[in-house]
């Protein structure tokens, strides 16, 4: 493998902005604001606005939109039956 064209991943706290949920993962991200995590170590902060924590696929809120309407407005719109 060649040499150091490979990422730096660093450990990161990802954070969201909404609900205040974090988890530490692996990142190569850099910031230059740092939390302590529950291990005792610190290590940089990254806000997300999004995260499995509000996300309506994760959280069962999902909004299904109306496809037989679509479907029905097409035929409709081309005079297909």
């Amino acid at each position: 493998m060649k040499q150091g064209i490979h990422p730096n991943y660093k450990k990161v706290i990802f954070v969201d902005a909404q609900s205040g949920f974090s988890f530490l993962s692996g990142s190569t991200l850099h910031s230059n604001e740092t939390m302590k995590w529950e291990d005792g170590n610190e290590y940089p902060v990254i806000k997300v606005d999004v995260s499995s924590d509000t996300h309506p696929f994760y959280t069962g809120r999902q909004k299904f939109s109306d496809v037989g309407g679509r479907v029905d407005r097409f035929k409709k719109k081309y005079n297909l039956k």
